[in-house]
């Protein structure tokens, strides 16, 4: 079982597709070199970047036996598995599968139709997926955005600790900094907290967080490399001009449509992702050409990450 606790970038990973849709799971030894190339020390597969929640039951063992082909005896590199949120059997299975292919730690998210009453209800589905394998780290995946999981995770962490044994921090991708620090201080430090907002991670360094989760990573590993290590050598006005460099980039994401922009940025490193499926919006050939100018006017070339 994973006992460290992260530290560094961690990929949140873009499932890719060919034209049409299937599956392309023929360019991801490519895809997990790039990011060891990159420095990147992990990869969270099939969550909110890796359009889990579009994927069958069946493909997501796919995408997962692709990675750990490559990552089961890579012990500098740790493996992440989202499961999903709403059917809680299902992710329950697919936890014991992604136990039984070593990955280092699974991840889970609250169910987003019907939602846990409370921060209770919530703990006991952690437990029981958590349960169905008992020898794999357990994350739980904080993304309210998404999920519609308003709760406090320092209530989550009352209500977990000591009662489920394999729960090892959260992914933690919401802007609510008082509850991250507080979560982040909950019984000197116990539990790992990874920053999931890529467009304030300056802010987490600050409040002494040593390990995020991005989308961002799989194209621009690089820019936040330079900003960590600006942070800790206390170049602080260099790390913040590498943040808002970031957010400049991160902006055209809403302007091209959200986050199928992701895979338009990672055809520009040169790993064609095809298309995210329905019912994301896609660009067209047009407005490709208008995000690759103004991608081109960011600079990207200096900061993005190499095959």
């Amino acid at each position: 079982m994973l006992t460290k606790k992260i530290e560094g970038l961690i990929a949140a990973p873009f499932t890719p597709f060919f034209q049409g849709g299937d599956l392309n799971l023929e360019i991801i030894p490519a895809y997990y070199h790039s990011l060891k190339a990159n420095d990147v020390k992990g990869a969270f597969i099939c969550g909110s970047t890796g359009e889990g929640v579009s994927l069958t039951f069946e493909e997501k063992i796919q995408v997962m036996n692709a990675w750990t082909t490559l990552t089961k005896d890579d012990e500098e590199f740790t493996l992440m598995m989202f499961l999903g949120g709403t059917n809680i059997k299902e992710c329950g299975e697919l936890a014991a599968i992604a136990e039984q292919h070593g990955v280092d730690a699974i991840s889970f998210t609250s169910p987003y139709y019907f939602k846990p009453a409370n921060v209770k209800q919530l703990a006991l589905c952690c437990s029981q997926v958590a349960s169905c394998a008992p020898n794999t780290a357990f994350y739980y995946y904080h993304i309210p955005v998404l999920s519609g999981g308003n709760y406090n995770m320092i209530d989550l962490l009352n209500e977990v600790d000591s009662k489920v044994p394999t729960f090892k921090g959260i992914k933690y991708t919401h802007e609510d900094f008082m509850d991250f620090l507080s979560c982040m201080n909950f019984k000197e430090g116990r539990y790992d907290m990874l920053w999931g907002r890529d467009e304030n991670i300056l802010s987490s360094l600050i409040l002494g967080s040593k390990g995020a989760v991005g989308s961002t990573y799989n194209y621009s590993a690089p820019l936040y490399t330079k900003l960590i290590q600006a942070f800790q050598d206390g170049e602080f006005q260099e790390a913040n001009r590498l943040q808002q460099k970031s957010i400049d980039m991160i902006r055209l994401l809403g302007k091209y449509g959200g986050i199928a922009t992701g895979k338009a940025y990672m055809k520009l490193i040169g790993l064609d992702c095809g298309e995210f499926r329905l019912p994301i919006a896609n660009m067209n050939q047009g407005e490709f050409e208008s995000f690759t100018a103004e991608v081109r006017a960011l600079n990207f070339d200096t900061f993005k990450s190499v095959l």
